[in-house]
C-alpha cells in the first residue's frame, strides 16, 4: 500500500477518542509521525486525564508507527505553541495540523449561560486559532529562511454551523466561525505552500452517540458512521496529491462525501427611502429566496418549539 504522508510530522488535537483518534491512527499509517494531542477531559470540557491519549500512541507504535503525547490544552494560547515545538523537537520538522479537540454544552437561548458561551468558544475557536497561528509562524519562517514548506491545516466545522441546528447557539455559531477561519486562512496561506480546509463530520462519536438519529442504531448503521471515514478524507487532505485543494468544507456522513458550498448572494433589488414602503420590495424577495437548510418548516412540537427543550 503506497502511503500518503510518508515522513511528515502531524499534531492532532483532541485524539484520545472518535474522529482524532481515526484521524491519528490513519495518518500513522500512512507514514506520519504524530503528536497526539487531548487535555482528557469529559466532552464537557470537564477533568484531565492523559491515559486514553497515551493509548493511541501505543496503538501507533504497537504496529510501527512513531508517536507521542500532549496533554496540553488547546485553548491556552502557550500551550498550543508547545505543541508546534513539541513536534519539531521531537521529529525535526511539523507538517500537518488537525483542529480536532471539542466539547459540547448544548442549551436552548434562553437557558445557556455565559459560561456555557465562554467554554465553546474558548475549545473550538481559540483552540483552532492558537495551533494554527504557531504552526503558522512556523511555516512562513521556513519560507523567509529559503527552505521548502509543506504545510496543511484540516480544521473542524459541524453542520450545526453550517446549516444551523437546534440547542446549539453556542456550539454551532464557534463552528460557523471555523468554516469563516478556514476560508480566510487559506488566502493568507496559500503563497506558503500551506493549504487549509475544513472537515463537516456526521459521525458516532462519545460526543454525538446519545443525540437524536444516533440513538438505536444497528451495529452496520454504526459501522456506517464510523469516525474513520472522515480520516480518509483529512489523510487524503493532508499529501502531496492535494496541493490544489485549499479553502473548502468537506460534508462527510459516513462513506458519503460531498463539498459544502457557502453563502451566495441571492434575489436582490432596490430599497426605497422610506422603511414603510419597503414591504412590497420584501415581500418579493422572499418568495424567490431558497430557505436556508432545516427551516423548512416550524420545529416538532407545539408552538415552535422543540419537544426536549435543552
Amino acid at each position: 500500500m503506497s502511503k500518503l504522508v510518508e515522513g511528515k510530522v502531524a499534531l492532532v488535537t483532541g485524539a484520545a477518542g472518535g474522529i482524532g483518534r481515526e484521524h491519528a491512527l490513519m495518518l500513522a499509517s500512512h507514514g506520519a509521525k504524530v503528536v497526539v494531542n487531548d487535555l482528557g477531559g469529559d466532552r464537557h470540557g470537564i477533568g484531565e486525564d492523559l491515559s486514553a491519549a497515551q493509548k493511541v500512541v501505543e496503538e501507533i507504535k504497537s504496529f510501527g508507527g512513531e508517536a507521542v503525547v500532549n496533554g496540553g490544552n488547546v485553548a491556552d494560547f502557550q500551550a498550543a505553541k508547545e505543541m508546534i515545538d513539541q513536534a519539531v523537537d521531537t521529529f525535526g520538522d511539523l507538517n500537518i495540523v488537525i483542529n480536532n479537540a471539542g466539547i459540547l454544552r448544548d442549551r436552548m437561548l434562553f437557558s445557556l449561560s455565559e459560561d456555557d458561551w465562554d467554554a465553546i468558544m474558548s475549545v473550538h475557536l481559540k483552540g483552532t486559532f492558537g495551533p494554527s497561528h504557531h504552526a503558522a509562524v512556523y511555516w512562513r519562517n521556513q519560507a523567509k529562511a529559503g527552505e521548502e514548506t509543506f504545510g496543511r491545516i484540516i480544521n473542524t466545522s459541524s453542520p450545526s454551523g453550517i446549516y444551523g441546528n437546534i440547542g446549539q447557539s453556542n456550539y454551532g455559531t464557534a463552528k460557523a466561525g471555523i468554516a469563516a477561519f478556514t476560508v480566510i486562512t487559506a488566502m493568507e496561506l496559500a503563497k506558503y505552500n500551506v493549504t487549509v480546509n475544513a472537515l463537516v463530520p456526521a459521525a458516532l462519536s462519545r460526543m454525538t452517540e446519545d443525540l437524536v438519529g444516533m440513538d438505536g442504531l444497528t451495529d452496520e448503521q454504526k459501522e456506517a458512521m464510523s469516525p474513520r471515514w472522515q480520516a480518509v478524507t483529512a489523510t487524503w487532505l493532508c499529501s502531496e496529491e492535494a496541493s490544489n485543494v485549499t479553502g473548502r468544507l468537506f460534508d462527510i456522513r459516513g462513506n458519503q462525501l460531498g463539498i459544502a458550498e457557502g453563502w451566495t448572494l441571492g434575489p436582490s433589488g432596490t430599497q426605497p427611502d422610506d422603511p414603510t414602503e419597503l414591504g412590497p420590495l420584501m415581500e418579493e424577495l422572499m418568495s424567490q429566496a431558497t430557505l436556508n437548510a432545516n427551516m423548512g418548516g416550524k420545529p416538532q412540537g407545539g408552538n415552535g418549539r422543540p419537544e426536549n427543550e435543552i
